[in-house]
């Protein structure tokens, strides 16, 4: 079952999104902390009463939380060369390791998607980082592409 995430499902959110940091603190020691976290409680709090701006849903089975998904509502307003455009923004998602596989991401994934839909998004975008060739994959299988890159020469 896919839900709103509540404040008493923060320290599973915990649990997950350090999974997610460790991942990338392995690929990139260079930028991210080892045993660093994206969010403390108190700003974790905060995402979850923002229903309005930054939605989160989790995948729910059995009382255990196995994944979920931060979002985030975006504006582009619209100028003499770009259409206005309102996007939902992925800015976090994650199955539980020990759950891969078992279309939990997809699923939160396609739930978002209508949501974003039910709430007049033209689109649904994300940022995958290079260091993450299996998450790049993920998302390419559900049908996103790529709409830009950004490049880096470390110095």
């Amino acid at each position: 079952m896919i839900r709103r995430a509540q404040k008493k499902d923060m320290p599973d959110l915990t649990r997950l999104l350090i999974q997610v940091h460790d991942v990338h603190a392995q690929g990139r020691p260079d930028i991210f902390k080892p045993g660093g976290i994206k969010y403390d409680d108190a700003e974790l709090e905060k995402v979850l009463e923002d229903t309005g701006n930054r939605p989160v849903f989790v995948y729910e089975e059995d009382g255990k939380v196995m994944g979920y998904i931060f979002c985030i509502y975006e504006y582009q307003e619209e100028t003499t060369n770009v259409w206005g455009i309102k996007t939902m923004y992925i800015d976090d998602l994650c199955v539980d390791e020990n759950c891969r596989g078992n279309h939990v991401g997809t699923d939160l994934y396609r739930y978002a998607c209508g949501v974003a839909r039910e709430n007049g998004c033209y689109r649904v975008t994300l940022h995958v980082w290079e260091l993450n060739p299996d998450a790049a994959g993920f998302y390419e299988h559900l049908g996103m592409k790529t709409l830009m890159r950004t490049m880096e020469e470390i110095l």
